[in-house]
């Protein structure tokens, strides 16, 4: 039973892959670590994220840090099409006379530093990677959990931030979270149809959250986006390439106080055969 439900979530997983659309060129970026005072000519992709927004969601972390008061902020990209290479992305704020490098991780984080000027300037945070070619998260993930498992509170920040830093880069009414109704971090982080995407580490079979002597299986419809995402609603979605990873958590349910542990059971953990 598990191995054969295994096929058909992996072969899901491999339609939605080949569904996506082809990776772009990088572009170059500047080589001096120091802000440089140029003329940038760049010129600004609508996805591009805004420096202002993601500062924004920075100055919200610090308002609601007590839903994870042990974590810290970073940001990360990660795919969005298949062909996309994801080593050795460089990260920059560019603004009408500003360019700002920003140091990035290898496992493609960052922090975002502060800057006056590039507020000033309205600036843009780029990557040397075309923007639809990948999507952009928070991370905040509290310190010393046990393998294989999240704090529930450090995802309702991370919705929060998320959303106030204008992350997302879903563009289709599919989405409850671009709804009319749902615009704001307010509406998308504390509602059933908020719809916030999630993305695990490895492929997922299973999601359980665990509070105390309290436990409960996240139905299927919490996984794969949904379980029903139209194949050709696939280029419209930031999960198209990491569909297999995706998953929703009640973030509105108060019932779950903010130290449940969500936690996961990879394809990889399954074994190749059942009796």
């Amino acid at each position: 039973m598990h191995t054969h439900l295994r096929c058909l979530l992996l072969a899901f997983a491999a339609a939605a892959s080949a569904a996506a659309s082809a990776a772009a060129n990088a572009q170059d970026t500047p080589s001096d670590p120091a802000v440089a005072t140029v003329k940038v000519t760049t010129t600004r992709d609508p996805v591009d994220k805004s420096y202002r927004k993601m500062i924004k969601g920075m100055e919200r972390f610090e308002r609601e840090h007590a839903y994870a008061p042990a974590a810290s902020l970073r940001f990360q990209l990660l795919p969005r099409t298949p062909d996309v290479n994801m080593q050795g992305i460089t990260l920059r704020v560019a603004g009408d006379t500003l360019s700002l490098k920003v140091p990035v991780e290898p496992d493609n984080s960052f922090v975002l530093p502060r800057n006056e000027q590039a507020l000033r300037e309205d600036a843009a945070v780029l990557a040397n990677r075309k923007t639809t070619s990948m999507t952009w998260r928070a991370t905040i993930v509290t310190p010393g959990l046990p393998a294989g498992t999240r704090r529930l509170g450090d995802m309702r920040l991370e919705c929060r931030v998320g959303v106030e830093a204008g992350l997302v880069s879903n563009s289709s009414p599919l989405f409850g979270w671009l709804s009319n109704a749902l615009t704001g971090a307010d509406d998308v982080c504390t509602s059933p149809n908020g719809n916030y995407l999630f993305f695990a580490e490895r492929p997922v079979f299973a999601v359980r959250l665990r509070a105390g002597a309290r436990s409960e299986v996240l139905p299927f419809h919490f996984l794969y986006a949904g379980g029903g995402l139209p194949r050709e609603e696939l280029p419209f979605c930031d999960c198209q390439v990491l569909l297999d990873r995706t998953y929703y958590v009640p973030l509105w349910d108060t019932s779950w106080p903010d130290d449940t542990l969500v936690e996961f059971e990879y394809m990889t953990d399954l074994p190749e055969a059942q009796p």
